[in-house]
């Protein structure tokens, strides 16, 4: 049904590279056939946008990035200091925060993590708090020292480094003329 946008999370769970395993079993082999093959025919529909999503990129099948079936490859890199800061303010914003509290400096401690991991972060602040018992007004800056000491960057400058790289040289892969 158009216009219609088609997600696929994880799409390297979907669709692996074939052949690449022993005793890989053939349902593998005949779902990423398929998932081909559906893409191949959209080519007709007006109004359908196919998007994929993947931390693993090369796992993928290359078929999957063929022309025609993915036009793009956008590479979404770890939030920037600001965009932390954002995003720490989302997961904060009905969190019943002490004045000590310094979203700036915790988003310039959080270089590496993602948006799960400063979800995260924030989750863990307000356990510790409730751990702690008694009556807490608001959840001072501590818990959030501790919460920082709990976790730990999704994403390490290395591989920060190797995704750009794949994404280079998946973009080099393209064939001229492509839209890719």
């Amino acid at each position: 049904v158009a216009p219609t946008v088609i997600f696929f999370d994880e799409i390297d769970s979907l669709a692996p590279q074939r052949g690449g395993g022993l005793g890989e079993p053939a349902v593998t082999e005949r779902v990423v056939n398929t998932i081909l093959a559906e893409m191949d025919g959209l080519e007709e529909l007006q109004g359908v946008v196919v998007l994929g999503a993947t931390n693993r990129p090369t796992l993928l099948d290359p078929a999957l990035l063929r022309p025609g079936r993915f036009d793009e490859i956008v590479y979404v890199p770890v939030p920037d200091r600001d965009a932390r800061l954002h995003i720490l303010k989302i997961h904060t914003d009905k969190m019943p925060l002490a004045d000590d509290v310094d979203l700036q400096s915790l988003a310039d401690r959080t270089h590496g993590y993602t948006g799960a991991d400063l979800e995260n972060l924030t989750r863990r602040a307000a356990l510790h708090a409730i751990r702690q018992g008694g009556e807490i007004d608001k959840i001072p800056m501590n818990y959030f020292e501790q919460a920082l000491n709990d976790t730990r960057a999704s994403v390490t400058p290395e591989m920060e480094e190797e995704y750009v790289g794949v994404v280079v040289h998946l973009k080099q892969e393209r064939p001229s003329g492509s839209r890719r």
